[in-house]
């Protein structure tokens, strides 16, 4: 240890004419240590930023309420918590940014201001010892001028003398005066010599003591002063890299997140739901019937075929109309969705309609809940008076029992039109065929009066909507004639109204109200009363059967010709009955 020591001290002294640079490198070393204290600074303010653009990142694409279906696909939740995992990876930056602030940033920036007042006390010290050298060297410097001056003041004074003496007209009185002079100059010499000598030798000590002691131990401090301020570099840099290490293992984490829900998606899975969200519940069209166009119309059967026929013909056509909801064609309605979901496709309206009624009997049962819950605590306060006035809890229960009572009238309310759903969901069979009648021969019965409830009397618009005004007022146009004259459809003998033109129906409708007639997509039909305003048109199919349908579903052509061609053929049945 010693030996150490001595060699440190020898390397020590090969310094002690360097205090200037010794100055200069000390502060230059204080510098980087506030540039490095800079840099990670800036680095973490980065760290900072890149977190904070990450978890901005992450919530813009979080889903919004009106998205939530989404997560009923896997792709879609594997991509949601790929977000979750981003933002836990955001928040391990701000760890990075946090831990260098307060064991690196903070660390490094109470040293600097240390080492700095350590290394003004050390320079402080060694700049004094400094001054005390050069005050003794001046000192001594002085002393020295001063004797060789008295020296010289010595000789002069000698050499007086010597002359005086020797001169034998000088009086013996002036050549005292002059031997006393030269002995005075020769003390004051003497004792400038004996001052000089014992100021360099002071000096001597005061020197050797400066640049062998007190400049050695200023300079160690001054080393060790550098070496910690290097060793907590040191111990800076490897923070640095352990900080980013210590949170590996939770990026790590994060990262093996997104890969077992990227490994969990199910294509497979997605696309079952797609078709199970989607399924409108129709079956598709059948096929379409060659429609002869170059055979004239004519009877081809008697009249008995031609009445044991019509029922059955009328049967088949209602069953045709029912299947021809082409629901790919139907135009959405822009406006509010109908609170039955009559909007949607039989499928997904009894799927809506379900979590309705769901959602309901929950509501229900909260409602239950609470009113068990006041009725225990009305029994305790009747039990226990002081506890609280029985009475108070009165309002409180009649009103859940009145949302019990609305909750409950809801839920009837959507379970009729949920029955109403599953009673038309149709059931697989042999596939409806599409047909057009205008050229078929008149063997049909008209169809019968169809009086459903509220929810089964609505038509489908092209729009989506329904038109249950509609219907009413095709009643009401209706009814009156009935009750008038009977239905006005089984009566052969009366006279028909005349055809003004021809339509083609362009959707299926399948005419479920009274008044109404059942139309296939594609079928010709002879108009007989124009739309007046409230949506409808009167088309005849045949002889027997016509009605009304939505002017929306139909494409009309005036034509005086087509007027001519029903008149033709009315003459025509009528001649051959």
């Amino acid at each position: 240890m010693d030996a150490i020591k001595v060699e440190t001290l020898i390397k020590v002294q090969q310094l002690r004419d360097q205090f200037d640079n010794l100055e200069k490198h000390t502060q230059w070393g204080i510098d980087f240590v506030e540039k490095y204290t800079k840099f990670v600074k800036e680095r973490s303010e980065i760290e900072l930023n890149y977190a904070r653009q990450i978890r901005n990142l992450s919530k813009k694409y979080q889903p919004k309420k009106k998205e939530e279906d989404e997560n009923k696909y896997t792709w879609c939740r594997a991509f949601y918590s790929t977000l979750n995992e981003l933002n836990d990876y955001a928040g391990q930056h701000e760890v990075i940014a946090e831990n260098m602030t307060s064991q690196i940033i903070a660390d490094l920036t109470r040293y600097a201001q240390d080492v700095k007042t350590e290394r003004k006390s050390h320079f402080h010290d060694g700049r004094k010892a400094q001054q005390q050298v050069e005050a003794s060297w001046k000192q001594l410097e002085s002393c020295k001028r001063k004797f060789e001056r008295d020296c010289k003041e010595a000789d002069r004074a000698q050499q007086h003398f010597e002359k005086m003496d020797a001169d034998i007209n000088v009086t013996k009185a002036d050549v005292e005066k002059a031997r006393q002079q030269a002995q005075m100059r020769h003390q004051m010499a003497s004792d400038s010599k004996n001052e000089y000598s014992s100021y360099l030798q002071k000096f001597n000590q005061e020197q050797n003591e400066h640049y062998f002691t007190i400049i050695p131990n200023i300079f160690q401090k001054i080393q060790a002063m550098e070496e910690k301020r290097i060793e907590r570099m040191g111990e800076s840099l490897k923070t640095f890299a352990e900080v980013d290490r210590q949170i590996l293992p939770i990026i790590g984490k994060c990262l093996d997140g997104m890969t077992q829900v990227a490994e969990s998606i199910e294509p497979k899975n997605d696309s079952s739901q797609v078709i199970e969200s989607y399924k409108s519940g129709f079956e598709p069209p059948g096929d379409v019937e060659f429609e002869d166009y170059g055979q004239a119309m004519k009877r081809t059967v008697s009249e008995t075929s031609l009445n044991n026929s019509r029922s059955d013909n009328k049967a088949e056509r209602t069953s045709k109309g029912k299947s021809k909801t082409l629901w790919p064609f139907i135009k959405k309605n822009k406006g509010s969705n109908p609170e039955d979901f009559s909007h949607l496709p039989p499928e997904q309206r009894r799927k809506k309609l379900q979590a309705k009624i769901d959602d309901i009997n929950k509501d229900i049962q909260k409602e239950m809940d609470q009113r068990d819950a006041l009725t225990k605590m009305k029994e305790v306060y009747i039990k226990n008076p002081q506890m609280g006035d029985p009475n108070s809890v009165d309002p409180r229960l009649g009103e859940i029992a009145n949302n019990i009572e609305k909750l409950q009238a809801e839920a009837q309310k959507f379970e009729g039109w949920l029955a109403e759903v599953e009673g038309r969901m149709p059931v697989k069979s042999d596939p409806p065929r599409r047909t057009s009648v205008l050229y078929e021969t008149q063997n049909n019965t008209p169809p019968t009066t169809n009086n459903n409830n509220c929810a089964q009397d609505r038509e489908s618009s092209p729009d989506g909507s329904y038109t249950e005004e509609q219907s009413s007022e095709v009643q009401s146009k209706v009814q009156p004639e009935t009750a008038e004259s009977g239905d006005e459809f089984d009566d052969p003998d009366e006279e028909m109204l005349p055809t003004i033109g021809t339509c083609k129906a362009i959707y299926p409708f399948e005419g479920h109200n009274e008044g109404t007639i059942a139309v296939t997509e594609g079928e010709l039909l002879y108009v007989i009363e124009e739309d007046k305003g409230d949506g409808w048109t009167r088309v005849r199919r045949n002889e027997e059967e016509e009605g009304y349908v939505p002017t929306s579903y139909v494409e009309v052509f005036l034509d005086s010709n087509a007027k001519e061609l029903f008149s033709w053929t009315r003459v025509y049945l009528s001649e051959d009955s």
